[in-house]
């Protein structure tokens, strides 16, 4: 099943490490095969990883977006959500750090990613 992306007129996206922007019209892009894509509003800079949720985050992020090389990635990620888990208590979050935890390790990137921006919001 291909991937519909409705994009606003400049809106940025990342497909497979590329960014790529949209021109300055509305404009739909159909993906007809597998691909990691993000969109302007789910990319993290490197230093914009300043709060512990943000650094479960980005380690993700590359992860999904460089998934031939998410062993480079996997150590940073463990430790990070290890020291996150350490100091919650709430009941949820630490399910939703489980199933981050899970679908790293299945290489589920994408859908880690997902979840791991709930931590942003609980955080903020």
């Amino acid at each position: 099943m291909a991937l519909k992306l409705s994009l606003k007129p400049g809106e940025r996206f990342v497909i497979n490490g590329a960014v790529v922007q949209n021109g300055d019209r509305r404009g739909v892009l159909l993906l007809q095969n597998k691909a990691s894509v993000l969109r302007e509003k789910d990319i993290m800079q490197e230093g914009e990883a300043n709060s512990p949720a943000r650094r479960i985050y980005f380690p993700v992020m590359m992860m999904y977006l460089d998934e031939a090389g998410a062993d480079k990635y996997y150590a940073e990620f463990v430790r990070r959500l290890s020291e996150f888990m350490g100091v919650i208590q709430q009941p949820q979050v630490l399910a939703d750090c489980v199933n981050i935890s899970r679908h790293a390790m299945a290489r589920e990137y994408y859908k880690a990613l997902m979840l791991a921006r709930k931590l942003i919001e609980y955080e903020d």
